[in-house]
């Protein structure tokens, strides 16, 4: 045997077939694709569709759905910041904001702020600057001799709201206004 006498077996390799050309190959013509309409043409791909009966998608049944307009609040709760106190990685000194409870790994995510929940125990004398607390969370800051501050963040989107209203006062104003001249 010689290098180039080396050859694949009979069959190991197929060439591809060569469509649309001429009758005589079998596959001339329409090429395959039948006559006429969409799937004849190239490019097509219709999803979910199952020859004409109802879509499995359609046919299963819906449960709930996503609130777009939902708040999206880091939850922490103060059992973990009690650990974190006791383990020296969270100073008590000063206000814990959202940005401290991020550096410290208790907050992930949260583009709304931090929102404090009362679980576990808690003893430490803190101050807390927070989006949103619960009652449970607010009374055992309150016990400990803390406080707990609520900020508001407002959206970009509630204050073009907020702007627009104001426009739309204005005008009912100047309307109100030319309606009591006449």
């Amino acid at each position: 045997m010689k290098l180039n006498e080396i050859k694949d077996n009979p069959g190991a390799r197929k060439s591809r077939v060569r469509v649309g050309r001429g009758i005589g190959s079998g596959v001339g013509k329409t090429a395959g694709r039948g006559q006429k309409g969409q799937k004849s043409r190239s490019g097509v791909s219709i999803w979910g569709f199952e020859g004409g009966q109802m879509p499995l998608h359609m046919r299963l049944p819906k449960r709930g759905f996503n609130n777009k307009f939902a708040k999206d609040y880091a939850e922490v709760n103060l059992g973990a910041v009690q650990k974190m106190i006791d383990a020296g990685k969270l100073d008590a000194k000063g206000t814990l904001d959202h940005d401290a409870l991020k550096a410290a790994g208790l907050a992930r995510g949260g583009k709304d702020g931090v929102r404090l929940l009362g679980k576990g125990e808690f003893s430490a004398k803190l101050a807390f600057r927070v989006a949103g607390a619960s009652k449970g969370a607010r009374e055992a800051v309150e016990k400990a001799g803390g406080s707990i501050e609520i900020i508001e963040r407002v959206a970009a989107a509630d204050k073009a709201a907020a702007k627009k209203g104001k426009a739309r006062d204005a005008r009912l104003a100047d309307k109100a206004a030319k309606n009591a001249k006449a």
